[in-house]
């Protein structure tokens, strides 16, 4: 599959998401960066702003599967990943799949979770795969997570840890709509449920031709650099308690070849990584006073690292 052939496919998905999602444009720019790359979003946000729907609306997109998990304190781990029970009928043990065996996964409230069941979907997340009673089992192909929080009531949660967080390519907001938007959104809904007329804008074939594409996507030795340059500067900054990870560098490079391909190049260009920092890097971060540091904080050190790190400029084609 070539560059322009994932343009244009992913411009069709684009298209039916907007069917649903209106205003959302960059956002959904950034999870087909995120599915192409093999990773998954964390969307933090308030009830009511399109999380789910957006989720259901992917899955349709794509032809596959879906999933959600509504994340309780009495959720357990054999809820996420499934369990083996007796089968009378059978005089056996059989395995019963848990949502995790999908291929969109929505992980609703997810702090709201124990830790112990939080890190059910790290394996999962990470390798593709669940072990349950000492046997492992491939997960479909692709396997995407978009887990949610709410970052109002924090009462009764439990915060997701470094090595958690570490594990989602991008952390996004929905954010509450413009005026227009939202009029948009109410005259949508008016009639009809706009999720039933969304149709299958590629194949799960498709998707995974274009994953594999993805990974040949050329990145040049001096941009190899610029991102292993920033990943040390935020290793180096005075706020910043724990710096960006060596898998966060990967993430970031893997997220701008995704992005490189679904804007129809074979190549990535450093304004694929300058886009990309913020949602990649933010939330990896680990500011000295973590305590009452703000996402925003963390956001606006970002964005000064960027500025600081000096650009390459190169011939970026093979």
């Amino acid at each position: 599959m070539t560059t322009p052939d994932i343009e244009k496919l992913c411009t069709n998905i684009k298209s039916e998401i907007e069917k649903v999602i209106v205003g959302k444009s960059e956002n959904i720019d950034y999870i087909l960066t995120a599915i192409l790359a093999g990773g998954h979003i964390l969307l933090e946000d308030v009830p009511g702003t399109g999380k789910t729907m957006l989720s259901k609306t992917l899955a349709a997109c794509i032809d596959g599967t879906f999933s959600r998990i509504q994340f309780t304190p009495d959720l357990l781990p054999s809820d996420v990943t499934g369990i083996n029970f007796f089968d009378t009928s059978k005089n056996a043990f059989v395995f019963r799949e848990g949502p995790v065996f999908s291929n969109i996964l929505l992980a609703d409230e997810i702090n709201r979770a124990t830790p112990r069941t939080q890190s059910s979907l790290l394996e999962a997340m990470e390798e593709r795969q669940v072990t349950v009673d000492g046997q492992t089992r491939k997960l479909p192909e692709p396997f995407f997570v978009i887990a949610t929080q709410n970052p109002v009531e924090t009462a009764g949660t439990f915060p997701l840890p470094e090595a958690q967080l570490d594990r989602f390519l991008m952390k996004l907001s929905m954010g509450l709509p413009e005026r227009s938007d939202e009029m948009a959104i109410l005259e949508n809904f008016m009639n009809n449920d706009p999720v039933r007329s969304v149709q299958s804008a590629c194949t799960i074939r498709e998707l995974c031709q274009m994953k594999e594409t993805v990974r040949q996507i050329f990145v040049h030795p001096s941009l190899r650099e610029y991102i292993v340059d920033i990943a040390r500067q935020t290793r180096k900054h005075s706020k910043i308690a724990l710096g960006l990870s060596p898998r966060g560098s990967l993430a970031l490079m893997k997220a701008a070849q995704a992005q490189a391909a679904i804007r129809g190049r074979d190549y990535v260009v450093p304004e694929d990584i300058k886009h990309l920092a913020v949602p990649v890097i933010a939330h990896r971060l680990m500011l000295s006073h973590s305590m009452s540091a703000s996402a925003a904080e963390a956001v606006q050190i970002v964005q000064e690292l960027m500025d600081a790190v000096p650009v390459p400029t190169e011939e970026w084609k093979k």
